[in-house]
């Protein structure tokens, strides 16, 4: 296979011992709210409360019952399902490369070439590939199918490294009310949609969602964003097109606080990565959130259409500088994306996938789960 690159052999990063069995991925916990009827989009109020409250959640786990293991069931099946395609690729045929009884020379420089081309990055795939090879040598592995076990290991352990520092606010044990998102991501990405997803996935949780149509710029993305809620029975705060979107925000968040929603999730405009005027826009937003509402926004989600590789990576850079980035949302893995994507978001940005898109409807959105998604791409 041609050799794009070769990689360079100085000590890897340390990493922690690899586990004998697959790790387990962090439940997320419910906020345990009563189920509400959703209202009519709340009044709005100049002012708002000066004091926010805190709503406690439960440390401990809720009781696995028969329907929460079925939605979980489903949940991994639509995983799988959504990743054929992906897996069909680059990742199919690093499974092959396994395939063989014992480990041969050539199968770490093919490894190599297959992580990039997957869209893993540089980066990435050297610290892969050394971590692999040093657990292989340090105990004696001869056998290619424990080596491609070691590899699923390594892989879920980048994709999980960003927890440490980045664990998913709701199972933090208290929630600031509202607890409010915004959503970022350039034109395409399915940006709209995934806010309608998470809606509906908040609901499911028992809680009170408001909306927040801040694209106020891009034809029809308010009417868009308004037919989405009605599906989700979500009141939204929105104004004219062309207005302010800070002051769309300034109403969004006074009308949670005075309406005592539990979520706030603000949709931004799909603002082009390189236009310095456009970032200095969504940080104005953040300021007035913040303003409002002290804590405020108190996550950050980007959506990136995995199809875009390491174009998507470079996005989340400049929206990280920007905004101050806290996860990723996963779109359009059903597609032509590669998937090693996620990998490269992980280990060169130290982000979190929080959410992955399985398609196109309401409730098609998945929690990220690190071994189900390797074990989906190398079957």
């Amino acid at each position: 296979m041609f050799r794009f690159f070769r990689r360079n052999k100085q000590e890897p990063q340390p990493l922690d011992a690899l586990p004998a069995t697959p790790i387990e991925q962090p439940v997320a916990q419910p906020v345990p709210v009563a189920p509400t009827e959703q209202p009519v989009a709340p009044a709005i109020s100049p002012q708002a409360p000066s004091s926010v409250v805190n709503k406690t959640v439960s440390a401990a786990p809720p009781a696995v019952d028969v329907e929460t293991a079925r939605e979980e069931r489903e949940q991994t099946a639509k995983v799988e399902q959504s990743l054929q395609r992906t897996r069909r690729g680059f990742f199919s045929q690093i499974s092959e490369l396994f395939a063989a009884d014992e480990i041969t020379p050539s199968l770490w420089d093919d490894l190599q070439d297959l992580l990039v081309l997957g869209d893993c990055g540089v980066d990435t795939t050297n610290f892969v590939l050394d971590a692999l090879e040093k657990s292989v040598t340090r105990d004696r592995i001869k056998r290619a199918s424990t080596a491609k076990a070691l590899l699923k290991d390594v892989l879920v352990q980048v994709l999980d490294a960003p927890l440490k520092t980045h664990r998913p606010p709701w199972l933090s044990g208290t929630l600031p009310q509202p607890y409010v998102m915004m959503v970022v991501g350039v034109n395409g990405v399915g940006k709209t949609t995934t806010i309608a997803k998470l809606t509906r996935y908040f609901q499911r949780l028992g809680n009170r969602v408001l909306l927040g149509a801040a694209d106020t710029f891009r034809a029809a993305a308010i009417d868009q964003l308004q037919i989405w809620a009605d599906r989700a029975g979500a009141p939204l705060i929105r104004h004219e097109p062309n207005s302010d979107p800070g002051a769309v925000v300034f109403d969004a968040v006074s009308a949670a606080l005075n309406g005592h929603e539990d979520i706030l999730i603000i949709d931004t405009a799909g603002r082009l990565h390189n236009k310095t005027n456009l970032m200095e826009e969504l940080k104005k937003l953040r300021r007035v959130a913040e303003k409002q509402l002290p804590g405020a926004p108190h996550d950050v989600l980007l959506v990136i259409d995995a199809t875009t590789g390491q174009n998507g990576l470079q996005q989340a850079k400049i929206f990280t500088e920007a905004v101050d980035v806290s996860g990723v949302v996963l779109t359009k893995l059903d597609g032509t994306a590669k998937g090693g994507i996620a990998f490269a978001i992980a280990r060169d940005l130290g982000l979190p996938i929080r959410f992955i898109g399985t398609g196109e409807k309401l409730d098609d959105l998945a929690e990220f789960n690190s071994r189900h998604f390797v074990d989906a791409l190398i079957a």
